[in-house]
């Protein structure tokens, strides 16, 4: 099985397609064939949406007994027209207490007291006993910063790591190759750690994309470089080292055949720690250890199934081939020279 990876590549790839699909359909179209208040895509946190954010508990309510019409309104009341109502349940002493998230517009920089107290005089008149468990506002100028740099962020680390590769695999041929099918391999983790996001954005009111999230898919993206060099490094060792007559195809399998066992047995020291912390650590630190997991998976994946077949695919100009233009019989060419 393990001298096939590299003959097996279009299956790779169609796995990945595979797990791409359901994300980008929760990401783009899920809310075209549903009912109601459905969100299309990420549930921005107010980091990047900019607003007020509200948790509001009532003790002395069951699920059922409190409904997102009798949130807004009160909201409404109080002069916060138009919040957006999401109710969940928290268990507390085995009981189950209405439980609601709120946004609204940011509090009024010359009024936020005022205006929260105002927020909490209608609900209790409405709804009765509560308890404001969150307030978070942030305005647009912070939130649209905020957004900036996170987009510099992401491409000024794909940037860098472009310009790096296409250095670092200088002397090996086609050095440009290594970075932009690095690129790609992260571009693919990227969009499932993101779909990912949108599917439990979905199902799930508390999941959010926030700074947190940021940071998760920032360290995707190091978690899939870092394999990717690796196996990358082995690739460029084994053609210096080319044996006469010894195909591209058996240099890139035979790399990733010495690389596997290292690959796996590294990440999984992580994996067992992001484990852990996702059973121990707490709610608050939840949602950004399953996307660092979803990330840590995917990187892994992609770096030995993605970027080294890319490899391959470019070698051989096989897109050519896709449409059935300069097919030849053996689909082999010989390695590259270093050099």
């Amino acid at each position: 099985m393990l001298e096939q990876l590299v003959r097996r590549r279009y299956w790779w790839f169609t796995l990945s397609i595979a797990i791409i699909l359901p994300g980008l359909y929760f990401l783009l179209l899920h809310p075209l064939f549903t009912s109601g208040n459905a969100q299309l895509g990420l549930r921005a946190s107010i980091d990047f949406s900019g607003g007020a954010l509200w948790e509001i508990r009532f003790a002395e309510k069951a699920p059922n007994e409190v409904g997102s019409g009798d949130v807004a309104q009160a909201f409404g009341i109080a002069g916060f027209e138009n919040a957006l109502v999401q109710m969940s349940q928290v268990e507390v002493d085995d009981a189950l207490q209405a439980n609601a998230l709120v946004r609204t517009r940011p509090l009024s920089a010359d009024t936020p007291l005022q205006e929260r107290q105002a927020v909490e005089a209608a609900i209790g008149a409405q709804i009765g006993l509560h308890t404001i468990e969150r307030l978070e506002s942030v305005g647009p100028t912070v939130s649209r910063e905020s957004t900036i740099n996170a987009i510099i962020a992401v491409f000024g680390a794909s940037l860098a790591i472009l310009l790096y590769l296409w250095w670092a695999f200088r002397e090996a041929p086609h050095p440009f190759r290594y970075g932009m099918c690095a690129i790609i391999s992260m571009l693919h983790d990227v969009i499932i750690v993101v779909g990912f996001a949108a599917l439990f954005s979905t199902f799930n009111p508390r999941f959010e994309v926030d700074a947190l999230f940021l940071t998760a898919l920032l360290t995707t993206l190091s978690f899939s470089v870092h394999d990717t060099i690796v196996v990358f490094d082995r690739i460029r060792e084994n053609l210096i080292e080319q044996r006469p007559g010894e195909t591209f195809n058996d240099i890139v399998n035979h790399s990733l055949v010495q690389t596997l066992p290292r690959s796996i047995n590294t990440q999984l020291t992580t994996l067992f720690t992001l484990t852990a912390l996702l059973l121990f650590g707490g709610e608050t630190l939840r949602n950004f250890v399953v996307v660092l997991l979803i990330g840590l998976i995917s990187g892994t994946y992609s770096s030995i199934f993605n970027a080294a077949q890319l490899l391959v695919v470019w070698e051989h100009r096989e897109w050519r081939t896709w449409f059935g233009r300069g097919r030849d019989k053996s689909g082999e060419t010989p390695a590259p020279t270093a050099g």
